[in-house]
């Protein structure tokens, strides 16, 4: 237990999750002051008393992703200053994640640079959901308590199934990388299991190659980490109804929609697409989308971690 209590801030990125977060906890959400100077430089002030307190700061780094990532270590500095307790980065959406790896020569390992950044601004633990990569967690000298939105997304095709009488559903992973989330999606929904074989043409460019796996058929749940520019996912939906699929639908739980990801998305023929609410949403609706929140899963984790229970009880069962 802290000695003084939790208090709950949130950067500019996604305050309508923290807030529904804070609704949840029953706590109020904490007064900070984000603002930019004319020449775009960002300044933090935390407008309460912090000492001894148990203090988590929510903001996922998601577009404008640098602003937001400057406004999560700009907070932890000036709450290591102002004396906290304990400081826990709420990272619902981890960006810079693509490079973990030095895949070719003179590149940077991005997501172990931020990693460090994090951990030298004064964030004591950190608390985040569906890794691009899950080694990343290795990557911080600090502990990471990794979150996934399966239970959500589950549940949401359970009750799918049952109401809508589904007893032919394949869960399609969009390429080989994902195989292994999917069938974890597919044991839990006693479902089947295809992937998507595909080649990247160009940094925006794939091409399907082939269907391992069979759909013929088939109600398939394209299951992904993250929807950026969404031509991968909507290439393969397309397979999916090539090789004989009923219909399909699409599930992520980042929904970035970069770009032309809306256009396309609207006119992919899919049956419905859903997301979190990891990143906000809000301008970029369109018919076929569903939004669920991640909002009570983080709160149960952010008062696990105040308490000093565990995490990993929440994915029993």
């Amino acid at each position: 237990m802290r000695t003084k209590g939790l208090k709950i801030f949130a950067g500019n990125s996604n305050r309508k999750l923290a807030e529904s977060i804070c609704s949840i906890l029953e706590v109020p959400l904490g007064h900070a002051r984000i603002e930019k100077f004319p020449d775009g430089e960002i300044d933090v002030k935390i407008e309460e008393d912090i000492r001894g307190v148990d203090t988590f700061f929510i903001q996922s780094t998601s577009p404008p992703v640098n602003d937001n990532l400057m406004e999560c270590l700009l907070f932890a500095d000036a709450a290591r200053r102002a004396s906290a307790e304990r400081i826990t980065a709420v990272v619902p959406y981890y960006g810079y994640a693509r490079k973990d790896r030095k895949d070719e020569g003179r590149v940077p390992i991005s997501a172990k640079m931020v990693a460090n950044c994090m951990v030298s601004a004064g964030f004591d633990r950190v608390l985040t959901m569906d890794l691009h990569a899950a080694q990343i967690q290795g990557f911080f000298d600090i502990p990471v308590d990794h979150l996934y939105a399966a239970p959500v997304i589950n549940e949401y095709f359970e009750n799918l199934k049952t109401n809508h009488g589904i007893k032919n559903m394949t869960i399609v992973s969009p390429d080989v990388g994902r195989s292994k989330v999917a069938r974890g999606y597919a044991k839990r929904l006693n479902a089947g299991l295809a992937i998507v074989d595909k080649r990247r043409v160009s940094g925006e460019e794939t091409e399907v190659m082939d269907m391992i796996g069979n759909v013929d058929g088939q109600v398939c749940v394209l299951i992904d980490d993250m929807i950026a520019t969404g031509g991968s996912i909507v290439d393969a939906a397309k397979a999916c109804l090539k090789f004989g699929a009923k219909e399909v639908y699409v599930a992520c739980t980042h929904a970035l929609f970069c770009g032309p990801a809306v256009e396309r998305l609207k006119n992919a023929p899919i049956k419905e697409c859903i997301v979190t609410d990891t990143v906000p949403i809000e301008g970029k609706e369109f018919g076929t989308l569903k939004v669920l929140s991640v909002s009570k899963l983080l709160a149960t984790a952010i008062r696990n971690i105040h308490f000093n229970e565990s995490v990993s009880l929440l994915f029993k069962g």
